[in-house]
């Protein structure tokens, strides 16, 4: 029994060493992931709102919203004095992305509203367990993926465009799991991308928090999606 506490003891050791990152690298990865939690309150909030109070609805304003803001934030500099002003921008922009999900999460819930609370978990360990993967990485290999990744962005906004008109179920499916898989490399990328920024003398956690907080909605939205399409094919056979 001892022995099987003390390798649970290594093994969790081993998870949490992150030796190889530098003091300065560690301090800036806490901010981030600490303005990301504020990012998922907000998106949360914004959620509930649409869905619990009807006072504010998902939809084109909230896009709009959550675009603006986005630009206010990237022309608001990062000076010391700006932080709580930037980090009220940031968590503006992501109670309006929330409010942008509500719309989707509607319909989810006239499926199974269980599905949402399985979609957030699953998209919390797949973006745990990739963030993890990029930062034991001893070599930054994953940031050659950024040509890939943006080649692949580029065909997924393509092929979107391209379905408005010809409304085909195969080509929605493909957006769908290969938008999966792209965003799941984004985690990788985006999370060495900002260690390596860091190591340049980018400070600007705030901007880094943003970009893996739209990494995280774009997985959560997949997933919800084809957890509520298997449901629905359970209710089909029945």
């Amino acid at each position: 029994m001892d022995a099987l506490f003390g390798q649970r003891k290594i093994n969790l050791q081993a998870l949490t060493d992150f030796s190889q990152l530098e003091k300065p690298v560690k301090e800036h990865l806490k901010k981030v992931y600490s303005s990301l939690a504020i990012a998922m309150l907000a998106a949360a909030a914004g959620a509930y709102v649409h869905l619990m109070t009807g006072f504010i609805q998902g939809g084109f304003l909230s896009a709009i919203a959550s675009i603006g803001l986005l630009i206010w934030l990237g022309v608001t500099e990062n000076a010391p004095a700006n932080q709580l002003k930037r980090l009220g921008i940031m968590g503006g922009f992501a109670f309006c992305v929330g409010l942008g999900l509500g719309p989707l999460m509607d319909q989810v819930i006239q499926i199974d509203p269980s599905i949402i609370p399985t979609a957030f978990i699953a998209t919390t360990v797949v973006f745990v367990s990739f963030t993890l993967s990029a930062l034991w990485a001893q070599n930054r290999y994953y940031l050659f993926l950024g040509g890939m990744l943006m080649s692949g962005l580029q065909m997924l906004m393509l092929g979107g465009l391209l379905n408005l008109f010809f409304r085909s179920y195969i080509l929605f499916q493909a957006q769908l799991y290969v938008g999966l898989a792209i965003f799941c490399a984004f985690v990788l990328y985006d999370t060495q991308l900002i260690v390596e920024k860091r190591r340049r003398g980018d400070t600007d956690y705030i901007w880094h928090c943003v970009d893996l907080f739209l990494d995280f909605v774009n997985i959560f939205r997949r997933i919800m999606i084809i957890l509520a399409q298997r449901q629905q094919e359970k209710k089909s056979r029945k």
